[in-house]
């Protein structure tokens, strides 16, 4: 039962590629792939054939038939490097394709209803899920187009050598029982056997790369954590204890790695013992029928040929197990993946409240309660009308939940009951605390979330020169990333840019000057009133000198939003 939910899981994976919009290329290419494996397999049935007729010129000392088998076997090899050089390159061809459309639906699902924030808050069982985006699916298409083909190939190989071989062997008389073909039998229970012996040694290996690309990533997201804050662990010269956890995660990575290694090696083992008594094994069996006179000295090549060809096929599970491991842990993070994504979106529908456009211009709040994820509450059972027009100042103490509120209003938090009211078409922008600046161009960062092409250069540049940056303005094809080259006093300033460019109609500011001078905190409210005087302006903050910019306060005390 366990394999067949993971290979109906697997199936859901791969199915929706092969059966998109986009399938024509695919199919083309893997046709195009297919035929020419089934041309290499044709090639080595003929290097089969060619074996027994160049070494019977040996034995024949037949000279002009020996070059011409040269010049056969210089041909056939002609035919099958330019197949293999092709079949290598439609192949990546067609795992590019695969690729490309996967990592564009996984983005697309990890994007849609903020699955990306709320996996954080809902399911954090599911590590790295940028790993497994990036790195997994990588491994998925090229793992997955590998081992089937190979599978494909073995499979042609098998039929073919096993009708040679069978017509080779001849019958074997044992304890007075004829066994016909018994050439062929003994490659079965020699790859059987095999087979069995390689997933008794080596089905550990499963586990420990799963865990060894959990870890592997860890380690890069640390890394990539204090890339992005090198200033702020520099300034606490917090180093030291940077490069303990850093050294820690790598351990992880290491010690993991040696688990592998460790069954690597008894897997090594066991099959190079394999495959080297699988190179002199054709020719011990063979041999009496030689040394009989039944056989000429070509057949005995042949036969040992077709031998080692029937036996690699049925010991494709052999030869694969260690990229089969592989394999297995990537599909099975993809499938956690996915299972994750949907179990957000199960999770978030149960949790949220019910959010409304209507056609009343007013921002509505009926019942509504927030949480943490925990179930803390933070505010209880409220009513609330924020009227346009009607600028609002909240306030209250730290880690009471008002930012919290902003995120539910803004649709991001799920841990919410009751109903909110949006005017229907209302334009809402969010400024928190901590502007979020894309890494790219300026005029990128400051147009964000619009697309830069929405507003013209002259435009931006006022935007920035109104907010106090216009030394700034030159500079709007520049790219950087802006949130290392900015102050935390500038960013702020950019997000109210952004402000005077989109023009919303509902602008919640949470605490979004706090890194200004008290100056030019008044200058920024002020410019928005003339400005975008139609937009109403709902704000997060501590400062007294804010109420001055706001018609109405409130106040959040014990768990209620009250009128200040």
């Amino acid at each position: 039962m366990q394999n067949t939910g993971f290979l109906r899981a697997f199936w859901a994976l791969t199915k929706p590629y092969w059966v998109s919009r986009q399938r024509a290329k695919g199919l083309t290419l893997l046709a195009t792939v297919v035929g020419l494996s089934l041309v290499t397999v044709w090639l080595e049935v003929k290097f089969n054939y060619w074996n027994r007729d160049f070494y019977n010129t040996f034995e024949s000392r037949d000279q002009a038939e020996f070059f011409r088998q040269l010049g056969m076997f210089a041909l056939l090899a002609l035919i099958w490097i330019v197949t293999r050089v092709y079949r290598l390159y439609f192949l990546q061809m067609l795992q590019i394709e695969w690729r490309a459309w996967l990592t564009d639906r996984f983005l697309g699902d990890w994007m849609q209803d903020q699955a990306h924030y709320r996996m954080q808050l809902l399911d954090r069982g599911t590590d790295n899920p940028d790993q497994r985006i990036a790195e997994d699916l990588r491994l998925f298409v090229e793992l997955t187009s590998d081992l089937v083909l190979g599978l494909l190939e073995a499979v042609v190989l098998l039929v073919s050598f096993i009708i040679i071989l069978w017509t080779l062997s001849g019958p074997l008389e044992l304890l007075g029982i004829t066994i016909p073909g018994y050439l062929v039998w003994v490659a079965l229970i020699y790859a059987v056997a095999g087979t069995f012996l390689t997933h008794l040694v080596g089905r550990k290996l499963i586990g420990l790369d799963f865990n060894q690309q959990r870890v592997e990533a860890d380690f890069r997201f640390s890394l990539v954590r204090l890339r992005e804050n090198s200033e702020g662990v520099a300034l606490y010269r917090g180093e030291k204890e940077e490069l303990g956890g850093l050294r820690q995660r790598f351990a992880e990575v290491i010690s993991n790695f040696w688990l592998i290694m460790y069954k690597r090696k008894q897997l090594g083992w066991f099959t190079s013992f394999y495959h080297q008594l699988a190179i002199i094994f054709p020719y011990i069996v063979v041999s009496p029928r030689f040394f009989s006179g039944a056989i000429p000295l070509g057949a005995i090549f042949q036969t040992a040929s077709a031998f080692g060809q029937v036996q690699g096929a049925l010991s494709w599970f052999i030869n694969a197990y260690t990229a089969f491991a592989q394999w297995k842990a990537t599909v099975d993070r993809l499938i956690g993946f996915r299972a994750s994504l949907e179990r957000v979106r199960g999770e978030a529908d149960r949790l949220d409240g019910e959010r409304v456009e209507g056609a009343a211009d007013s921002l509505a709040l009926e019942n509504l309660t927030l949480a943490l994820p925990r179930g803390t509450p933070l505010l209880g059972s409220t009513a609330l009308e924020l009227k346009p027009g009607e600028h609002v100042l909240v306030t209250g103490p730290s880690g009471a939940g008002k930012s919290t509120l902003f995120r539910a209003l803004s649709g991001i938090w799920p841990y919410w009951k009751g109903v909110i009211r949006l005017p229907r078409g209302a334009r809402l922008l969010f400024l928190p605390q901590k502007a979020y600046l894309p890494i790219g161009t300026l005029k990128r960062a400051v147009c964000y979330p619009d697309h830069p092409a929405q507003h013209p250069d002259a435009s931006i540049a006022k935007a920035l020169a109104d907010v106090g940056l216009g030394h700034l303005a030159g500079e709007l094809e520049r790219s950087e990333n802006w949130a290392q080259v900015l102050s935390g006093g500038e960013q702020q300033r950019l997000a109210f840019a952004r402000a005077l460019l989109t023009r919303p109609d509902w602008l919640f500011l949470d605490e979004a000057t706090a890194s200004l001078p008290e100056a030019d905190q008044q200058r920024l409210y002020a410019l928005l009133k003339e400005q975008i005087p139609r937009t109403t302006v709902v704000s997060i903050g501590h400062r007294e000198s804010l109420a001055a910019h706001h018609t109405r306060r409130l106040q959040w005390r014990d768990a209620a939003l009250v009128p200040a």
